[in-house]
């Protein structure tokens, strides 16, 4: 079941422009996964951040694993990459934590909501109790410090873009195209039409008014 679901999930999320997916040793249940953040206001905005995904056997009833290649300097990033974040957690409520038990996993998640998931992460850090402890208070404290690290991470993650591909910017993956109006439309011709078979019909009316007269004359 994992299998045929996640074959499926793997393929829409194949289309979208803000991640760059794929299998790692052609196994269903390991992806390669790149985040990148379209948002041009963001501190992340031009990044390529590869993560790894493990997935369990009996997905979706128990959530993946994600964790990053390069881990990034984030509260919510353990120093080993793994990733901290509600969604990921097992279902049900946990009292410890505070978590209710609707943003922890359940089986109506999906790959995309946890991607996009941490993707809102990113710039909207959870510093209550962080996985890196150093990087929350920065966080708190020095925000051009942590800026700069976040600066940093960006620009080292370019090093992770797959050669001949071609990264989507804010403006190439959310341009609309430009809706050409016709000059015309078949109303206008319709209406040109109808006036001018008025006209033609007047005529052809006048010149069969003056046959008549020319009858009763003779």
């Amino acid at each position: 079941m994992a299998e045929k679901i996640l074959q499926k999930e793997f393929k829409d999320l194949s289309k979208e422009s803000w991640t760059n997916i794929s299998l790692i040793n052609e196994n269903i249940l390991e992806w390669s996964v790149a985040l990148i953040v379209l948002n041009p206001d963001s501190d992340y905005y031009g990044g390529y951040f590869k993560a790894r995904m493990s997935f369990p056997r009996n997905y979706p009833y128990e959530p993946p694993k994600l964790s990053f290649e390069r881990p990034l300097w984030h509260p919510n990033v353990y120093p080993d990459g793994r990733l901290c974040i509600s969604i990921l957690h097992q279902p049900g409520e946990d009292v410890m934590s505070g978590e209710a038990a609707g943003e922890r996993w359940s089986p109506v998640q999906r790959v995309e909501s946890v991607l996009l998931s941490v993707l809102s992460l990113l710039d909207d850090a959870e510093c209550s109790s962080p996985a890196n402890v150093d990087a929350g208070v920065q966080f708190r404290s020095d925000k051009a410090g942590y800026k700069a690290r976040v600066a940093s991470d960006r620009e080292t993650s370019k090093g992770d873009i797959p050669p001949g591909f071609e990264m989507p910017t804010h403006e190439t993956a959310f341009k609309k195209e430009d809706k050409i109006e016709p000059d015309f439309s078949w109303s206008d011709s319709e209406a040109e039409d109808d006036f001018g078979d008025s006209d033609e019909d007047e005529e052809m009316f006048d010149d069969d008014e003056g046959t008549d007269q020319e009858d009763d004359e003779e």
